[in-house]
């Protein structure tokens, strides 16, 4: 089932809920793979929830969320680092997954990219997260094969050229 999101910058008052479906979406690939208590702990918590908190003050980005029924279920953060636009953060709730939030929110941020010329984006995925990879790929990201590697970094780099926003009619 498909479900109308309403996509909006997020607020302050939204970070609780975006850094309780941000862990919860981490738990589901990270689960098995890493320690617990390197992705759930409630010191880690906090951190996520900060990092939320400095993510939605910045002024040299965007986080932009999906809001089904007046419920945020979706978040997207970006911003330049070393010269290029990065997607630093994008989850779903998991019970919202498969149901086309995610993909309104990509198209969303894809927007504002092109609004703003921006002509390419990265991101890192975690390399075992194989559905964020293939939810990445429909929508048009492919390996950086510019990226320096770090051997051991468990994630692996993707770029998206942005494409040349609609002419308006």
């Amino acid at each position: 089932m498909t479900f109308v999101a309403v996509i909006r910058p997020a607020r302050p008052e939204d970070i609780d809920a975006i850094a309780a479906f941000h862990a919860a979406a981490r738990a589901t690939y990270y689960e098995g793979r890493i320690p617990v208590e390197e992705y759930a702990s409630p010191e880690v918590h906090a951190q996520v929830r900060d990092g939320w908190v400095r993510a939605v003050d910045r002024q040299d980005g965007g986080v932009l969320c999906a809001e089904v029924s007046g419920i945020v279920t979706a978040v997207a953060s970006f911003r330049v680092i070393d010269g290029s636009m990065t997607l630093t953060q994008f989850h779903v709730d998991p019970p919202s997954w498969s149901r086309g939030i995610g993909g309104a929110l990509h198209d969303a941020v894809v927007a504002a990219w092109q609004r703003d010329a921006v002509p390419g984006a990265r991101l890192e995925v975690y390399e075992h997260n194989l559905r964020a990879q293939r939810f990445y790929a429909r929508h048009g990201w492919l390996p950086d094969e510019s990226a320096v590697s770090d051997p051991d970094s468990a994630h692996l780099s993707l770029r998206l050229e942005v494409p040349a926003a609609p002419a308006r009619s």
